[in-house]
């Protein structure tokens, strides 16, 4: 960042300290201190600046104290909302637990639970445990709340919104009738009568004011109406990713569920319906090779097919009617599907003959197979009476289910617009289905699969074998669990249906990956998997082989529990369950799954027994019973040494009756017989999903060991095959918690809540073992540090923006309650903690938790149960000490995670003071001593770990995360504890984090966010005492502003108001948290790392203006005043705004549309807006020393700025009133500049795309002003060369939102820019008012009109405008004289303004500018030379709008004139002055002058029409110097936007010859050049500005000559901008030129700045004519004639138009019939192709004819001599030719004897370039050349082409072989010797052709000797594989040489007879 020298440097980074220079010495300038460097804008030399590395936070004040003594003493009703804290601040509730569904999934009742389960069960049933504070978070959720805003909102009127409504242009024809040039009035008269027009409505009460200070009051009355009151509701809310002081609250915990499917059986349709079937669906990953859901099962038979069954059915319970299931998919994936298997009733005969009747017979045969169908019916009947218990598969189906959801969802995309509902069902064939590797899905990637947002489909299905059976399902997304929803349970789920319909079932989910979500619901169930049996070496007829599974609870046959989830149509539960039956298999796979709900308490009888039967399926003779024939059982224990048995299995089948006790027993122990010798013949596996067993060995050990210690159990303990005595159960207890990380993360994660818990309970409970005190609290803290640890550490696990991990999060908001803590004291170990040594050294040492010196209440009186409580020992207490206490790596990963403890140390006290706030306890009894110094000694700690991380581990991040955390716990700690032992904690932490040798931008930004969090505390405005802040100026002897001067007022009052704007000591130890982020702000600006202190204010002020406590205005004007430092620190900064950026202006914003004006010839034109030197000054010495200037970003300016327009909206006036008349001048015009730099930044864009697409911006426009001291020099245009030049951009993607969205924030954006405006607006009053008792009154209205002035220039609203008028027309009236003598520059650039505004669209702005401009015409006559100035500046403003404006509205202007006419009329006043008479010429010229806009109007399309419309015009101001200016400049900008850089650049040439006429007259310096002579050589064209003499012009006439660049720096300015249009043009030569003009006037100046970079820019205008020589590009010339009637004043006529480098005539031609097609017509135009004389006679009279050539600049041979260069022939063109071939036959092309051509050369009226692009043509001379001229001229180009190409400096070898190619090619060598054989073979007969026939002889020599050199020359050019080429083009050069010879050698005897004969001697 640039300085301006240690002395100027910025005053506000040492605002620090201000006041006490010893103590900045003391700790600014030690040799810590780190150095930073700056630049120097202004000195070759770099500046380093020392820049304090620390500073001593001040003492904060006891707030407590103050509390107590302030709310006694006060009795204000803002005393009582915001002193002291509200008593119910913090709330401490139980919420109810959220249940899915309509009762807790609990065991039943009555039933005696293990210790273990009823934790569990009270786990997850108590209600969750909340800590809140009522306010917290009140400022952000207002943010939520901005929706509803925009209905609130008045829409603003811009005019760039405004669609007027004749808005079609339509293309005259164009004639130029009028526009004669030998004219000699001004081309402006015109015969339109404005009396004939309606005027707009006028402004009522014009003049209707007593005083000025009423008009005041009247304006500031109408300026507070409908205004916003929060400024912030309309600003764009803070980025969430920059807030850290949002900490989200963690979702609530909730049973894992995934993105969810719901899928509808529609049907099962077969051929032919026979027989009740039955449907199982599953989902299945094959990726995976996992079943990733339970069964669904459902049937759709028909009550007759049910009938079949009823037999075996008891009863039909309506959950197992359900047709519809819910699948929850966790990990989508694109190998997901859908597995339906059917299945019927077991019969006789293979599956193969069971599928064969479906596959033969058709119901729609039914006629032919009516009997067979209803035999086959009779058939199954027969079988399901009989086996209807027993199934047989039948058939299978699969669907992948993600390929389902993709096409769905492509459908939706494609007829979302049609259907937004996705009412329709789009239907899809599964056979039409593309596979996965198709083209169309080969896109598809998992992490896409969008579950939750496809469209419903329906799929239609065929089974696997022989696509006998179809299957419809419909597939939805499910986001809200439906009505009528079972849970996989069987509970009814949340919502209940009022009435009975179908139910759905969820179905279980068996995730393909690990879900770490802890248990949050008790779910007991078990799944048994029978898989294979194995009968083949059994010799029985055992073929149709079913097992029989039951669970039991002992071995009575009674003892089978009714706990089997049943199937479809039946009951609920059952206590058995058949497999199905695979026909005659010996060795079936089964694929059944049986589902158990496990009884809550289980006991080692439980077990589950498998029964083998054999099914006969055809009834024998003899066998009348049971077709079941037993063959054997098999059984396994649920419970092994207490360990529920999971996984897989292989029993031994026993074939005779079960033993007794078996089930004590596993299958392998009793001796009994079994099959094949006690060999595995069952293979099953069993899966459980619990939420109370956990599987986990280190964590059952853990549980049990806890449950013994509570008491209940015998000893010794038992564990597994271990048994434990009491005497050991401490040791192994500590094992157990050792061992707990070592247990899977899936499980820890799954019983989290419950680990936690009995870990905490170990912390705080001391336990008796065996008569003896076991303490375990280090070595639980230690268990819970390394849990903690390993969670944060795991990768699959989440985290939240603050690096939280989101489990722990969500455990402590609502989880971790400390009421199971006994409150009675336990001895204790030893105890440590920590004393501090020096200020970071920290040793233990012991202390006994029974210590007897633990303080207890000093009050006698209090009851018992308050001693018990703060004698009792706490948790919070606890867990502090262990925290201080911890070593080694438990402490480093203890403090490295310290936001999990800080949580649980506040939700802990804020349970213990929500107990003690029921007596009325004082906040500094709360808490002990002893607990305080724990906190201090922690937050020391953690500060020093951060420091650590930053200086020893370089780890950036992780740093910020602890100190975000530890910013937090000081948050939380604000509304629990003593708030003034907060704040010593917040001073400790800022004098150590300032101590750190890290970069200081990177501790600046760790305060920082420290800082903002600490500020964002609800209470933050109670805690900086901002009610004893002074919102209004303190009463002074002063009696009131307007009536007295300030010198009554008293030095020390004076004062103290600036000081109110001074960050001093007693503001921040008053506003202790405010003045460390005000501190921290003007730091952070110096360190170049304010990105972050401007966003935590910004976000701070948002906090306030959106707070509802903060409605009252006098509750605001308090707010606003302690953030009145901060308008300092803005101010001082105001030189390192930045609103330069990278973002376009809009659509039609090209990067190569860069304006050609440099931006230093704009500052030279600028001027100084304030006479300071500011950051403009910094920025153009910058921007001449190619330096840059260090400045905030774009948006953090936006937002500092926005924060500054706050504090002023919000501050009491009278205050800020006081403060402006007090500051100084050089401070004043800062705030002056700071309001210009508000505006811009604020501005309002609205754009209207071409497709329709409406989107804004804010633009934030650079505006940079020239700061020479010499106040002549400083005379410039602000206004005409204003240039924006970037823009800050507020848009989202404009892609994704609607039309509707786009309005609403268009709407917002729009009352913004009008209430940020209106903001300074206010403002300005305030300072203007103050003016009677400035010292300096016209700087101060001259400053103020420039910002009023600037805002006229952006985009406003109609609201901000009307009372800117208002405003405007208040400084008239008030400051008239002044503002017309002093600020004459400033009134034009009014005057302008205003008229601008005339020919608004918007009647409103219309209105109000009418009665402006006429309010300074009434004000400006009273001074007759006034009044002739301000004509001049109207008629110069409208010309200059008239010129330079493309959408101009000349009706709208008319009918403003019409209503300042109508203001003069009816001016009662005024009526005998000369004041009407005046204005009403006034107006009559105006309306001349708009006449010429309609002209131009139809030139719009065609620019060389409208160039010399304008520069008719120009020419018609012979007479008027000041208005020929403006026109001239109007040109040099139409010019500029059509890239015609040199026209451009000629027509501010021109305007410099007559500043330099006018000067010549006025003034005889000999640095000044002697009128416009001395401008000709950069062009002869410039004389004719000589015209302007004596007679016409007289310097001395009032209001002539008076702009402000008929001065000498006006001259300069306008030769600099040409120089630099030259130089974009390309034209370097001409640059020289002209700056030949201007150094000696800035020699004569002393501007050695200047100098420089003058001759900076010489050098680089010489180095361009070095590099690119012969490469640059100049103009193409085309002769254009127009023909026909049709064109008026244009018929007949020829000019030569100037195009841009390389314009081909097709370009040109089909330009120019493009628009007068539009003119005429495409039949009406006709494109003359050739360029033979155009005959009048043949042409039809009734069309348009255009003839376009091609011509050349012209030059006689004494020319060429002077015209060396490139640019010489190319610059100052007046001749130019074009050739036409002909024969005398009348064909324009023959034979080489015949071929004639005719050469034209055409003179121009004046040289190219000049300021328009074409010129008409004066002069034509023609002459012909013969055949043998037209050879001679031929070789003679050839030759020369051949000698350029060949002794060039760097050889091009294509070039050179392409012209070698045409002369000695062998394709061609005809050309050449062609030409020879005609005019050479034979001596011509006609003496007159000898020289010609010698002359191409000669020319042949000597291009025969060309191409010689040509082939040498190629020679050293080939590369290796070009020899051959070489070679040819050496024997065809040879061959046309030997062919030539004869013919070059003979010679005409005539020509070389001697001239004089010789002279005989006579001797």
């Amino acid at each position: 960042m640039a300085s301006l020298g240690s002395a100027d440097r910025r005053a506000f980074a040492l605002k620090i300290n201000r006041h006490s220079s010893a103590e900045i010495r003391k700790h600014f300038g030690g040799n810590h201190g780190l150095h930073h460097s700056r630049t120097n804008s202004n000195a070759s030399a770099t500046v380093w600046l020392t820049v304090p590395q620390t500073y001593d936070a001040v003492e904060p004040l006891d707030l407590e104290e103050f509390f107590m003594s302030q709310l006694k003493s006060g009795d204000s009703a803002l005393m009582q909302e915001f002193g002291d804290f509200p008593d119910d601040d913090l709330k401490v509730e139980q919420v109810e637990k959220e249940c899915r569904t309509i009762r807790h999934s609990v065991p039943e009742d009555g039933v005696e639970l293990d210790p273990h389960v009823r934790d569990c069960i009270k786990s997850y049933t108590q209600p969750w445990l909340v800590v809140s504070r009522r306010c917290q978070g009140d400022g952000w959720s207002v943010y939520s709340e901005r929706t509803g805003l925009h209905k609130l909102l008045r829409k603003q009127t811009f005019e760039s919104d405004f669609q007027p409504e004749n808005q079609e242009k339509t293309v005259k024809s164009p004639t130029l009738a009028t526009l004669t040039d030998d004219s000699g009035h001004t081309l402006t008269s015109s015969d339109f009568n404005l009396r004939c027009l309606t005027p707009d409505k006028r402004v009522e009460g014009l003049l209707a004011f007593s005083s000025h200070e009423e008009l005041d009051r009247l304006n500031q009355e109408t300026r507070q109406g409908n205004r916003h009151p929060e400024l912030f509701a309309l600003y764009p809310p803070p980025d969430e990713e920059d807030t850290v002081e949002i900490r989200p609250v963690p979702d609530c915990p909730r049973e894992h569920i995934g993105e969810r499917v719901m899928i509808r059986c529609q049907s099962i349709k077969f051929e032919i319906e026979i027989e009740p079937i039955f449907a199982t669906m599953a989902l299945y990953d094959l990726k995976e090779k996992k079943k990733i859901s339970e069964n669904f099962y459902c049937d759709l038979n028909s009550e007759q097919f049910k009938n079949f069954l009823k037999n075996h059915t008891d009863h039909i319970d309506p959950s197992s009617t359900a047709k519809s299931a819910i699948f929850s998919i966790t990990y989508p994936s694109t190998d997901i599907y859908l597995v339906i298997k059917i299945e019927k009733v077991l019969q006789q005969g293979e599956i193969s003959d069971c599928v064969d009747p479906y596959v033969t017979l058709r119901e729609c045969d039914s006629g032919k197979n009516k009997d067979k169908i209803e035999k086959l019916r009779n058939q199954a009947d027969s079988f399901c009476q009989r086996l209807g218990r027993y199934r047989m598969p039948f058939a299978w189906a699969t669907v992948n289910i993600m390929e389902v959801i993709s096409s769905a969802t492509l459908e939706r995309d494609i007829t979302d617009s049609e259907n937004t509902k996705g009412g329709k069902s789009s239907s899809i064939d599964r056979r039409g289905l593309p596979r996965r590797n198709s083209e169309r899905y080969s896109t598809i990637d998992e992490p896409f699969c969008n579950v939750s947002g496809f469209k419903p489909a329906t799929i239609t299905i065929s089974t696997i074998i022989k696509q006998v059976c179809t299957i419809k399902l419909d597939m939805s997304p499910v986001n809200d669990t439906p009505t009528s929803c079972l849970s996989t349970e069987l509970i009814p789920l949340k919502p209940v249906a009022e009435k009975s319909t179908r139910l759905i079932k969820e179905v279980l989910e068996f995730p393909s990956s690990e879900v770490y979500v802890p248990h949050n619901i008790y779910r007991n169930l078990l799944y048994v998997y029978p898989q294979r049996l194995n009968f083949v070496n059994r010799l029985t007829s055992a073929r149709n082989i079913t097992i029989k599974i039951q669970f039991m609870s002992g071995e009575d046959p009674g003892s089978a529990m009714c706990v089997i989830f049943g199937k479809s149509s039946g009951p609920e539960f059952l206590s058995e369950v058949y497999t199905p039956v695979t026909y005659h298999n010996k060795s079936p796979d089964f694929y059944e799954e049986v589902k158990i709900a496990l009884p809550a308490r289980l006991t080692e009888r439980h077990h589950l027994l498998f029964t083998f039967f054999h099914i006969s399926c055809q009834q024998k003779q003899n066998q009348s019973g049971s077709c079941e024939t037993l063959i054997g059982y098999s059984w396994l224990p649920i419970l092994n040494i207490d360990r529920l048995q999971t996984g897989q299995y292989c029993l031994p089948i026993i074939l005779e009756r079960l033993p007794v006790n078996y089930s004590l027993h596993t299958p392998e122990v009793p001796p009994v017989k079994w099959m094949e010798g006690h060999k595995g013949l069952f293979n099953l596996e069993i899966q459980a999903v619990s939420s109370v067993h956990t599987q986990d060995n280190h964590l059952e050990r853990f549980f049990t060991l806890c449950h013994a210690l509570e008491g209940g159990v015998t000893f010794p303990v038992r564990i597994r095959e271990e048994k434990i005595p009491e005497n050991k159960l401490e040791h192994e207890l500590k094992l157990s918690i050792i061992a707990l990380s070592s247990s899977s993360l899936e499980a820890l994660v799954l019983s989290l809540h419950r680990v936690l818990d009995k870990l905490f309970t170990l912390i705080m409970q001391p336990m008796v073992i065996a008569g003896q005190t076991a303490n375990l609290a280090q070595i639980a803290f230690e268990s819970v540090v390394s849990i903690i640890n390993s969670l944060h550490n795991s990768q699959e696990l989440i985290r939240d923006q603050l690096g939280r991990n989101s489990l722990l999060a969500t455990y402590l908001y609502w989880n971790f309650l400390c009421f199971f803590f006994p409150f009675s004291r336990y001895s204790t170990m030893g105890r440590a903690t920590a004393a501090t040594v020096g200020s970071m050294l920290l040793q233990s040492r012991i202390r006994s938790s029974s210590n007897p010196d633990i303080p207890g209440p000093h009050n006698s009186a209090e009851d018992d149960e308050v001693k018990n409580i703060l004698s009792a020992k706490q948790f919070h207490e606890e867990l502090a000490l262990q925290m201080v206490v911890s070593t080694g790596v438990c402490r480093e990963n203890a403090y490295k995670y310290a936001w999990f403890f800080f949580e649980l140390l506040v939700k802990s006290m804020a349970q213990h003071v929500s107990q003690l706030d029921k007596y009325n306890i004082p906040r500094r009894s709360r808490f002990s001593d002893r607990f305080k110094d724990d906190i201090t000694t922690i937050v020391s700690v953690v500060t020093a770990e951060i420091g650590t991380i930053l200086v020893k581990q370089q780890k950036v991040e992780q740093a910020e995360k602890v100190n975000i955390s530890l910013a937090f716990f000081l948050y939380d700690l604000m509304s629990l504890m003593d708030r003034g032992f907060v704040f010593h904690l917040v001073k400790n932490y800022c004098n150590q984090m300032s101590a750190k040798s890290v970069s200081m931008p990177t501790l600046i930004s760790m305060r920082l966010e420290f800082l903002r969090i600490l500020c964002s505390h609800e209470h933050y405005l109670n805690l900086s005492l901002f009610f004893s802040s002074p919102a209004s100026a303190p009463a002074s002897p002063c009696p009131s502003i307007s009536s007295q001067s300030s010198g009554s007022c008293s030095f020390q009052e004076q004062q103290r108001i600036l000081a109110l704007f001074e960050l001093s000591p007693e503001f921040k130890q008053q506003h202790y948290l405010t003045g460390l982020l005000l501190t921290e702000l003007s730091a952070a600006l110096d360190m170049e790392s304010e990105g972050r202190s401007i966003n935590a204010i910004y976000s701070l002020l948002c906090a306030h203006d959106l707070d509802h406590r903060c409605i009252k205005p006098e509750v605001r004007a308090k707010v606003a005043a302690l953030y009145l430092p901060l308008v300092g620190i803005i101010i001082e900064s105001t030189n390192y705004l930045d609103f330069t950026g990278t973002c376009s202006g809009g659509p039609d914003d090209d990067l190569e549309n860069v304006p050609p004006i440099n931006q230093s010839v704009a500052m030279a034109i600028a001027g100084n807006p304030f006479n300071t030197l500011g950051r403009n000054a910094l920025l153009s010495m910058a921007s001449m020393q190619g330096k840059s200037i260090a400045t905030l970003a774009a948006d953090t300016s936006r937002h500092l700025l926005v924060c500054f327009l706050w504090v002023m909206k919000n501050a009491d006036g009278n205050l800020i009133q006081r403060w402006t008349i007090d500051m100084p001048p050089s401070q004043l015009n800062k705030l002056l500049e700071l309001l210009t730099i508000c505006i811009s930044c604020f501005e309002y864009r609205f754009i209207v795309c071409t497709i329709s697409v409406l989107f804004f911006f804010f633009s934030c426009s650079v505006f940079i002003y020239h700061t020479g001291t010499d106040r002549t020099m400083g005379q410039r245009e602000v206004l005409r060369w204003r240039k924006d030049l970037t823009q800050w951009r507020q848009t989202n993607d404009r892609q994704d939102k609607t039309k509707a969205e786009l309005d609403q924030e268009a709407l917002i954006s729009g009352n913004l820019a009008t209430e940020s405006n209106l903001i300074v607006l206010d403002l300005l009053e305030t300072i203007v008012q103050a003016v009677p008792l400035a010292d300096c009154k016209d700087s101060v209205v001259g400053g103020v009109l420039k910002v009023l002035l600037h805002s006229l220039t952006c985009s406003q609203s109609t609201t901000f405008l009307s009372h800117t008028f208002s405003t405007l027309r208040a400084l008239v009236v008030k400051f008239g004289d002044l503002l017309f003598e002093e600020e004459a520059e400033q009134c034009a650039d009014l005057c302008q303004k205003v008229l601008q505004y005339c020919s608004s669209p918007v009647d409103e702005n219309r209105s109000q500018a009418c009665a402006t401009l006429y309010l300074i015409m009434r004000y400006s006559y009273s001074n007759a030379s006034n009044f002739s100035r301000v004509k001049m500046q109207v008629t110069m403003s409208l010309a200059s709008l008239v010129g330079k404006s493309s959408d101009f509205q000349e009706e709208y202007l008319r009918r403003s004139l019409r209503t300042i006419l109508a203001y003069a009329e009816e001016d009662t006043e005024m009526q005998n002055t000369q004041l009407p008479s005046q204005v009403d010429e006034l107006l009559r010229n105006l309306n001349s002058i708009l006449s010429d806009t309609v002209k131009m109007r139809e030139f719009q399309e065609d620019p060389e029409m409208l160039m010399d419309l304008m520069y008719r015009i120009a020419k018609g101001y012979q007479t008027s110097p000041d208005l020929r200016l403006t026109w001239l400049q109007n040109m040099a900008e139409k010019h500029n936007n059509r890239k015609c850089y040199t026209e451009s650049a000629m027509c501010l040439v021109h305007a410099a010859a007559l500043v330099a006429e006018y000067l010549s007259m006025l003034e005889d310096h000999k640095y000044l050049p002697v009128g416009s002579v001395t401008f000709q050589n950069i062009s002869p064209n410039v004389l004719e500005e000589s015209a302007v003499s004596d007679d016409i012009l007289s310097p001395d006439e009032d209001g002539v000559c008076s702009g402000r660049y008929f001065t000498e720096s006006g001259l300069v300015g306008l030769l600099e901008q040409a120089a630099e249009l030259f130089s974009n043009g390309g034209l370097y030569e001409a640059v020289n030129e002209v700056y030949k003009i201007i150094i000696p006037i800035l020699e004569a100046h002393r501007d050695f700045r200047k100098l420089a970079s003058t001759h900076d820019k010489l050098q680089r205008a010489f180095d361009n004519i070095i590099q690119k020589g012969h490469k640059r590009m100049f103009g193409t010339y085309f002769r254009v004639g127009f023909y026909g009637a049709k064109f008026g004043d244009l018929d007949e006529r020829e000019f030569i138009y100037k195009e841009p480098g390389i314009t081909h005539l097709p370009e040109i031609s089909h330009r120019l019939e493009n628009f007068y097609s539009q003119c005429f017509g495409d039949d009406t135009l006709v494109m003359i192709k050739d360029s033979t004389p155009v005959d009048r006679k043949q042409l039809n009279p009734n069309k348009a004819y255009i003839q376009i050539t091609y011509v050349e600049p012209f030059f006689d041979d004494y020319e060429m001599k002077d015209r060396l260069t490139n640019f010489e022939k190319n610059f100052n063109l007046r001749r130019f030719m074009y050739t036409t071939p002909f024969t005398k036959s009348g064909r324009p092309r023959g034979e080489l004897n015949e071929q004639y051509k005719r050469k034209t050369i055409l003179t121009t009226m004046h040289a190219f370039p000049y300021v328009k692009t074409r010129i008409n043509v004066i002069q034509k001379e023609e002459f012909d050349l013969t055949p043998i001229e037209v050879a001679i001229e031929d070789m003679q180009k050839k030759t020369r082409e051949l000698a350029v190409a060949t002794h060039r400096e760097q050889p091009d070898a294509k070039m050179l072989q392409m012209l070698l190619q045409g002369s000695v090619g062998a394709t061609v060598n005809q050309g050449p010797l062609e030409v020879a054989q005609v005019f050479l073979n034979e001596i011509p007969a006609d003496p007159k052709l000898f020289r010609h026939h010698n002359k191409l002889r000669l020319c042949f020599k000597e291009f025969i000797m060309r191409c010689g050199e040509a082939v040498e020359k190629n020679k050293h050019l080939i590369a290796s594989d070009q020899k051959e080429y070489q070679q040819e083009l050496k024997k065809n050069y040879n061959r046309l040489r030997e062919n030539l010879r004869p013919m070059l050698e003979r010679k005409i005897p005539e020509l070389y007879k001697p001239i004089i004969r010789p002279r005989l001697e006579n001797r």
